[in-house]
């Protein structure tokens, strides 16, 4: 494959100096995009679009081909592992994630089969060749996973939830079901990871969107427990030790240095945690990845610009930051907003790396 031309995400996700702040965005391939959405409905449904590696890779590139951004980032979807363990996901917009046989009792957690990453997850591992081929060197692909106890909560809930009611509720009455599924979920979402830096994935994430509905001790157990055994079997592969791994909690602040302790090389942090106090929480042990709040790319361009001029100002000229949203993008922002914000990151990080300050 082609060297890489552009490594600054991978430098700053193992702390290494660079000439500007690497920016990518969460859910940059998506619907605030006309393109995405001319392809999408091209596909005729979202699962489609995921299980087409054409198409997949046809997404991953399309923000590329706009704006500046420093990493691309692998089109799938986070339920991609439930779906392969036979729990029949329908994606449909406007509903949202739905399983035809979600686990409601003991012995279907004992009973779920692993899944076949090879077999069953192939079109994602050929979407991720395919990337990497078009891509061409250009910048680093991330690949990712949704964590263990995100994971469970769709497959238990059976879709989306506002309560977490089923999940928390095996959480505290059979807590010994809750771990059975959560290390079997674990199992699969290393054997996945890894099989995607065997295909070409350069970097990699994992989404724990919903670890922040857990108080500190569930937390602890049926969360942070999982991202831990996750990042020790990665750095423990000589396939995938040398792979930078990033760590996302939403909500998670309360716990960044827990976090930051699992062995990751970098931890999101969402924009309810301020991320100069942030760096001061972890210091050098990390790099940190955000923080924008989404949201602020509803305002006018000049808005957008002070708020990443303030958010780089505020990490200041330290090695080790990736600049991100705080979530994923969502679907009503003008695109022109996002250009506004990825030269400003770029512009006036650059500035701030040249000036030493």
């Amino acid at each position: 494959m082609s060297p890489l031309l552009n490594d600054r995400l991978l430098r700053a996700l193992r702390r290494e100096p660079v000439d500007r702040t690497p920016v990518w965005i969460m859910r940059q391939a998506g619907r605030y995009l006309p393109e995405y959405r001319a392809t999408r409905a091209q596909a005729g449904d979202f699962l489609t679009l995921c299980k087409t590696p054409e198409l997949a890779c046809e997404v991953t590139l399309q923000p590329l081909r706009r704006f500046p951004l420093d990493a691309a980032i692998l089109f799938s979807d986070i339920l991609t592992i439930p779906d392969a363990m036979g729990l029949g996901l329908t994606l449909d917009e406007g509903v949202g994630p739905r399983f035809e046989r979600p686990l409601r009792d003991a012995a279907s957690i004992r009973t779920l089969p692993a899944p076949d990453i090879a077999g069953d997850l192939g079109y994602v591992l050929d979407a991720v060749r395919l990337i990497r081929r078009e891509l061409d060197g250009k910048v680093p692909l991330i690949g990712f996973s949704g964590s263990p106890w995100t994971l469970a909560t769709y497959m238990v809930e059976g879709g989306g939830s506002k309560d977490f009611a089923r999940v928390k509720g095996l959480v505290y009455d059979d807590p010994d079901s809750a771990r059975l599924l959560l290390e079997k979920v674990t199992a699969s979402v290393i054997d996945y990871l890894r099989a995607q830096v065997e295909a070409g994935v350069q970097a990699l994430m994992v989404f724990d969107t919903w670890g922040g509905a857990l108080s500190t001790p569930a937390y602890r157990d049926f969360s942070l427990t999982y991202l831990a055994k996750i990042a020790g079997a990665l750095k423990g592969d000589p396939v995938t030790a040398e792979i930078p791994l990033t760590l996302f909690t939403k909500g998670g602040g309360l716990w960044l240095e827990e976090i930051a302790a699992t062995g990751c090389d970098c931890v999101g942090v969402d924009w309810t945690l301020p991320l100069g106090a942030a760096r001061m929480r972890v210091g050098d042990r990390v790099a940190l990845q955000g923080n924008m709040d989404p949201a602020v790319l509803y305002a006018g361009e000049e808005r957008v610009v002070a708020e990443a001029e303030r958010i780089v100002a505020e990490f200041g000229a330290h090695p080790g930051h990736v600049f991100n949203l705080g979530h994923g993008i969502h679907p009503a922002i003008d695109p022109g907003r996002v250009a506004a914000l990825v030269d400003a990151v770029h512009e006036s990080s650059a500035a701030l790396f040249s000036n030493g300050t």
